[in-house]
């Protein structure tokens, strides 16, 4: 079959669900959760996915890459038999698979089907019992996926429509020898979906291999979302950095703190906490209960921070983060890119905050001049958050 992809396309002419060719049904429960207007990736994408082509899209985390897929995904897919999905979708974590599957049940509901996540550190049991039952649409990661196939409980010839999520982390972790003998026992003539914040490597090999003639589709990069922050620098005592990250979060709303280690996570949480800041860690020593439990009351608001090492952090998709500090730097500019992308997502604002001893300084400058981002390094000042700071790629004053 022909291997040869479409130009990148990045029209989009439809401004509401209901034009781009979606059940009425989700149109309506859309409107029911304020979501209305899609965006570009989800307005480019899901007429083609309607359509049943091929996708590669080019989308990073906060993009609306999950409804992008999803909603056609549902729109399509026929009713499962026992241990026999009828559709598959591939995510690289377990936070993002329990998401991806938490976002698409009450749309799954509205037209009778039945979405199930599948993946490790939790007991099989439940997992095996669903698959059963039958489910239309599976979300799994790779490893769970394959000790389900091996054990003889779930079969994926029926799959006949996969999307795989995240593309580039899977390959980053080290998962596309798994997700290419996965697809391999899908159905042959089946339609795939791949979203990925680059499309080109590994990930372009996967394309060429497993798609067929698909539609290139590009989203605002990750490094966009991060040129839309305001990005400050303090310099701190190391002795009061707590308090610095605790003034943050008091005025700076839903904040994420990145840390390097699980030890700094869980200590940081306890240590705001005394300071009268409701705060929760997550990283990769957590149980997936805890897991699933910290980001519960971190989306509901019912903690302020949400206290996250780099590793449990690239499975975290969360709306209206409105702050992210860097208690502890970050490897280099491409980690501090991908932490600093998860705030001022699709328009809205966001501020990103690193809290610097003197002896951090000098890395942070060579960073700062490989981002192109040109912000000096001053004292704390938390009654500027919001309207302060400065812009990757913006020129305020003297190169350093």
């Amino acid at each position: 079959m022909s291997r040869q992809e479409q130009p990148v396309t990045t029209q989009t002419i439809a401004t509401s669900f209901a034009q781009l060719g979606l059940p009425d049904q989700f149109v309506r429960s859309l409107a029911k959760r304020d979501i209305v207007e899609p965006f570009p990736v989800q307005a480019a994408t899901i007429p083609d996915l309607l359509a049943g082509r091929d996708v590669a899209a080019k989308a990073p985390t906060g993009s609306g890459k999950t409804l992008a897929f999803g909603l056609p995904l549902l729109a399509m897919v026929e009713r499962a038999a026992k241990n026999r999905p009828s559709s598959l979708i591939l995510a690289p974590t377990r936070e993002l698979a329990e998401q991806i599957k938490e976002e698409l049940a009450p749309l799954a509901k509205s037209v009778g089907k039945y979405v199930h996540a599948v993946y490790g550190g939790v007991s099989y049991g439940p997992q095996k019992a669903a698959l059963r039952r039958g489910v239309d649409v599976l979300v799994a990661t790779p490893g769970r996926l394959e000790d389900l196939i091996q054990q003889g409980a779930v079969r994926l010839d029926q799959a006949n429509i996969v999307a795989i999520d995240e593309a580039d982390r899977m390959a980053d972790m080290g998962f596309l020898p798994a997700v290419r003998r996965i697809l391999d026992l899908t159905a042959k003539r089946r339609q795939t979906m791949l979203f990925s914040a680059t499309l080109d490597g590994d990930v372009a090999v996967l394309v060429r291999d497993y798609q067929s003639d698909p539609i290139r589709h590009e989203a605002p990069s990750a490094e966009a979302e991060a040129i839309d922050a305001r990005h400050h620098f303090w310099l701190v005592q190391r002795s009061d950095r707590v308090e610095h990250a605790a003034d943050v979060v008091a005025s700076g709303g839903r904040t994420i703190v990145f840390t390097r280690t699980r030890h700094g996570a869980d200590r940081l949480a306890k240590q705001l906490d005394r300071l009268g800041i409701k705060a929760v860690a997550i990283h990769g020593g957590r149980s997936q209960g805890q897991r699933n439990r910290a980001l519960k009351e971190f989306t509901t608001g019912r903690v302020q921070a949400l206290i996250a090492t780099d590793v449990a952090a690239r499975g975290i998709h969360v709306d209206a983060v409105e702050t992210v500090v860097h208690f502890d730097p970050p490897n280099d500019h491409k980690d501090y890119l991908h932490r600093s992308g998860r705030t001022a997502r699709a328009g809205a604002a966001g501020s990103v905050v690193s809290l610097l001893t003197a002896d951090q300084q000098r890395g942070a400058r060579r960073m700062q001049e490989e981002l192109d981002l040109w912000a000096p390094i001053v004292p704390p000042h938390t009654d500027k958050l919001s309207e302060g700071g400065h812009r990757i790629g913006e020129r305020s004053g003297p190169k350093r």
